[in-house]
């Protein structure tokens, strides 16, 4: 086996100290985690730690954007392949089930954040990653609402906020009481998508239908075809 280069031996050092604390972070806590405890699970001294973040915040950070990383994997994976609005938010709710809130992930973010109110450095970074957030969702929704022909009730990144706000509220509160469904995010983003639609735009398509050609609606109450009932 070819030896390592020193650039690849620190990033491997970095990923398993990451890996790590985040097994530790989660499953113990933040603040009961010491550093010396990462390295020994690790394997590494301690020395090994500082050299690659200046203090535990910073190796947290690390351990959130890896969890953040992942999510957003999973995400994309769940789209994928997903047939129209409503595919898209079913495969989007069958994610939120699984994820929002997890406990050991919902309380390794709140403890974190709390602790960091004190430190504005932190806090700005925090700050940075939140806003990255709230582009990418934004962004989302720009491209799905051209997609689908749908003007949305307010600005995307208003819009971004609102739902970002309404995942953080959601994971805390089924961090307390699992029971809490998630429907209420894909329902608050089916009513964004029952805005003012382009003329001839179905919502599920994104195609133009000749008028009382039947289509599916995504409306909250129904999601029945058009024509039924008629």
């Amino acid at each position: 086996m070819a030896r390592l280069s020193r650039a690849e031996s620190q990033a491997r050092t970095r990923e398993q100290l990451v890996t790590t604390a985040k097994e530790l972070f989660l499953r113990d806590g933040y603040s009961v985690t010491s550093l010396e405890k990462v390295a020994d699970e690790a394997g590494y001294s301690k020395g090994a730690v500082y050299s690659n973040f200046r203090n535990k915040d910073e190796l947290c950070l690390a351990v959130l954007d890896s969890i953040h990383d992942e999510q957003v994997e999973l995400v994309a994976e769940a789209l994928t392949g997903a047939d129209g609005m409503e595919g898209l938010l079913n495969a989007f709710q069958a994610w939120a089930e699984r994820s929002i809130g997890d406990e050991a992930w919902t309380a390794l973010e709140v403890e974190f954040a709390t602790n960091a109110r004190r430190d504005p450095q932190i806090r700005h970074e925090l700050a940075v990653r939140d806003k990255a957030i709230r582009d990418t969702i934004a962004g989302l929704l720009t491209g799905y609402a051209e997609r689908f022909g749908i003007t949305l009730p307010m600005s995307a990144d208003d819009a971004a906020t609102a739902l970002l706000s309404l995942g953080i509220g959601l994971g805390v509160q089924r961090a307390i009481d699992p029971t809490i469904p998630v429907t209420v995010l894909p329902d608050v983003i089916r009513l964004f998508a029952g805005g003012r639609r382009q003329p001839g735009a179905c919502p599920v398509d994104g195609k133009r239908h000749q008028v009382g050609e039947p289509r599916m609606l995504s409306d909250v109450d129904s999601g029945r075809e058009a024509g039924r009932g008629q």
